[in-house]
């Protein structure tokens, strides 16, 4: 198996059994976001440790192609133990490198969604942005 068959099967693992799936019970932000060319729509919620900067648990909910929902999936084990800081640092590249293949030009706003609406939703929960802000990934 090629390196890339390796990850298109790991895609295909964290789309079929998404890690950290469902709405989390108690979360101190959550955000929903979406991808109007192709009708993905990710909520993410994130629960914050003590300190309200470290990320201890994230979530996600929501439907979409595999490459949207394999991302969300992925995101969500990398989230944890980072800081909110480190989360609005995160780029394209941080998300293509997790998802380990190449993604097309039509495809890009697929893999980033998860990361685009943690982010916002973090920003809302900071007050730095305002509600009417929605995520719309236009990279």
């Amino acid at each position: 198996m090629s390196g890339s068959d390796m990850y298109r099967q790991q895609i295909l693992d964290h789309y079929k059994n998404p890690r950290n799936y469902g709405e989390m019970a108690d979360p101190d932000f959550s955000h929903v976001g979406e991808n109007p060319s192709c009708g993905d729509t990710i909520q993410v919620d994130v629960k914050l440790a003590d300190d309200d900067e470290t990320i201890e648990e994230v979530s996600f909910s929501g439907d979409g192609c595999a490459i949207s929902q394999a991302a969300a999936s992925l995101l969500t084990q990398e989230l944890p133990g980072t800081s909110i800081e480190e989360l609005y640092e995160m780029d394209t590249d941080d998300i293509v490198e997790m998802l380990g293949v190449e993604i097309s030009p039509m495809r890009i706003k697929c893999a980033v969604l998860a990361r685009q609406v943690a982010q916002d939703g973090a920003k809302l929960y900071r007050g730095e942005i305002d509600e009417k802000d929605r995520t719309i990934t236009e990279e």
